[in-house]
């Protein structure tokens, strides 16, 4: 407990959601700079195309950020099934993959807007499109929440013996 002035102030963590969020986010923002840092060096450094350097670039920050997420980010998620999580992490992040590229591919080739700004915003916002389906996919399929522990008997979500297996609030028990 926190002490403001005279009153106790009770601390509080946030709640579990918020913690996946910015431990994903985390994760997810050096990625992106890893994303980004490669995708411009191997731009400028080699003749490679546009969208070909993109996908070295994507390639590199799933690798880095699969290590992020099953060992910072999600680390208290189920760890069974390592082959088939590995699988659909490496499944989702071709999809995402395929997002974020097909934004810079359709600026570039579509649109004709490649210089090197230009090429960096629409990688950019590529990103961001496929961070939204990649959130949604790594949490729900990919590094699944283990099952909730069996409630013991006489807490309070657990149902009272004389009630036949239903909940029956406190006040209809007496």
């Amino acid at each position: 407990m926190a002490v403001r002035g005279e009153q106790a102030v009770p601390v509080t963590s946030p709640p579990p959601k918020a913690r996946e969020v910015v431990k994903f986010a985390a994760v997810g923002v050096s990625g992106v700079a890893v994303n980004l840092l490669v995708f411009n060096l191997v731009r400028h450094t080699t003749s490679i195309p546009v969208v070909s350097a993109s996908v070295i670039a994507t390639v590199v920050s799933i690798v880095f950020n699969y290590v992020g997420f099953r060992y910072f980010a999600y680390r208290d998620r189920d760890k069974s099934g390592c082959t088939r999580e590995m699988g659909l992490f490496l499944l989702f992040s071709a999809i995402g993959l395929v997002i974020e590229n097909g934004v810079l591919y359709l600026a570039t080739y579509g649109f004709g807007w490649d210089s090197p700004l230009q090429s960096n915003v629409f990688k950019f916002l590529g990103i961001g499109v496929a961070t939204l389906f990649r959130f949604w996919s790594y949490r729900t399929w990919v590094f699944r929440a283990l099952p909730a522990p069996p409630s013991a008997p006489g807490s309070p979500s657990a149902p009272a013996p004389s009630d036949g297996g239903r909940r029956v609030p406190e006040a209809r028990r007496r």
